[in-house]
């Protein structure tokens, strides 16, 4: 059982998905044919179920979530964008908004921490929000979510939501923009991106590109967009990653979001309860509220080796901790891909632990 965040476990009824897609040739499919404008409207309309989507959303698949940090900001800024950044990945996002040329501010919180509370700096386009930080294992707070929406209106805001989708209930109120890969939290092959946007998104593309405003070229939002209306793309997308995944998404349906939510906190409970009676491997992130639900990351220099060919003589493959944490931590996914039954001998595993 593959514990890395990314690509992780595949979800266990991917292999027969993709033994079907394959006798019914759909890695081959036209993506100007009715067969794939189903598939891509079979997905959508999946996702909108699944994720409680209101009016006014959109849908656009991309090669990967990494891709949307760019895109993201050529379509939606302007000028001037905000970050939250406490680990790698946002700071990456921020990064890329500042090699594109635009003004960026970053309100920082040092890895392995979140924020309690925000104050904004004045007259922002783009709110740029890391849900759950994949490199350290911290979740966002729901009133820390809700400060950009309730401090600035009118700016967009933006939610990188890789690693906490499907099992997070974000507030669609408070937000104008989502995006994830399907390689963590769905259970699928790398390759796909999924671009989710409103129509504030769509007319402020709008009015920057009647600026005379650079918002990109074949994956700008605006033909994303376009063609998203005809369930199509600009160009030959992934066809058979869009196909697994609105099979797995009808899967999740079957399953039921809220069953997929409670088993996700059931499972943290699980591992968390063991590595806070632990001293020689601890919890990375303190604060109990910030501590991410889905990727739990997991302090332990002392006996990292031996603890990870302990686990891999069960079966159990830990993930490596990331960037300047890597030598010393451990990180463990929780997806619907991993079930109770291995959560739980993962927790008694690591319990039972004796270097």
């Amino acid at each position: 059982m593959n514990f890395t965040p990314g690509p992780s476990e595949l979800y266990f009824t991917v292999p027969d998905h993709l033994r079907r897609a394959l006798r019914e040739g759909i890695p081959s499919l036209s993506h100007r044919s009715k067969a794939f404008e189903k598939i891509f409207q079979s997905a959508t309309d999946g996702l909108r179920e699944l994720l409680g989507l209101p009016a006014g959303f959109h849908i656009a698949f991309t090669s990967s979530a990494t891709e949307v940090w760019e895109r993201s900001v050529q379509s939606l800024v302007a000028q001037r964008s905000a970050h939250l950044v406490n680990g790698a990945f946002s700071r990456r996002f921020f990064e890329i908004s500042g090699q594109l040329g635009k003004t960026t501010t970053a309100l920082t919180a040092s890895d392995g921490e979140g924020f309690e509370t925000i104050t904004l700096p004045p007259d922002q386009e783009l709110i740029a929000y890391t849900h759950n930080e994949t490199s350290t294992g911290v979740m966002l707070t729901s009133s820390v979510m809700r400060a950009g929406r309730d401090q600035q209106p009118e700016a967009l805001v933006i939610v990188d939501a890789v690693s906490s989708l499907p099992y997070a209930d974000l507030d669609y109120t408070a937000i104008d923009s989502v995006f994830f890969s399907v390689q963590k939290g769905f259970g699928l092959p790398a390759g796909l991106g999924v671009w989710i946007y409103n129509d504030r998104c769509v007319e402020k593309a709008k009015r920057l590109q009647s600026e005379g405003k650079n918002i990109g070229t074949y994956h700008s939002l605006l033909s994303l967009h376009t063609f998203a209306l005809k369930n199509q793309t600009p160009e030959t997308p992934n066809v058979l990653g869009i196909y697994l995944l609105g099979q797995v998404v009808a899967d999740f349906l079957r399953r039921g979001i809220t069953i997929i939510r409670k088993e996700t906190e059931y499972k943290a409970a699980l591992l968390y309860g063991v590595l806070d009676r632990r001293p020689d491997m601890t919890p990375f992130v303190k604060q109990h509220d910030h501590r991410s639900k889905t990727v739990i990351t997991v302090s332990c220099p002392a006996v990292i080796q031996p603890l990870t060919t302990y686990l891999e003589s069960k079966g159990l493959s830990p993930g490596e901790g990331y960037g300047i944490n890597k030598a010393g931590q451990l990180r463990f996914a929780n997806f619907p891909a991993h079930s109770k039954e291995t959560y739980e001998l993962l927790a008694d595993s690591i319990e039972q632990f004796n270097p």
